[in-house]
């Protein structure tokens, strides 16, 4: 069985791991870096996981492919260019 984290850990921590549970949300994710709104408002109360989303946005706009390995948006037409990123 996976264990599932707890506390923060960040995507690259989870997706170098095999005995973690990760539930794959990339297909948002795609849809939310490929529309053409200029402006978004995240929110979700307390221990939802933004601080992951954040960690996720920060891999995929680095560019760091391999972390995205059998995820959906691995298996889309995302460039995974590389994007200055500050957090």
């Amino acid at each position: 069985m996976k264990e599932i984290l707890t506390g923060k850990p960040s995507f690259e921590h989870i997706r170098s791991r095999e005995d973690v549970l990760y539930i794959d949300k990339t297909e948002y994710i795609y849809k939310l870096v490929t529309s053409s709104t200029d402006t978004y408002f995240i929110s979700r109360p307390r221990r939802f996981g933004k601080s992951l989303l954040i960690s996720t946005l920060e891999a995929l706009f680095k560019g760091r492919k391999e972390l995205f390995k059998d995820l959906y948006i691995a298996n889309t037409d995302y460039e995974f260019k590389e994007y200055p990123v500050l957090r």
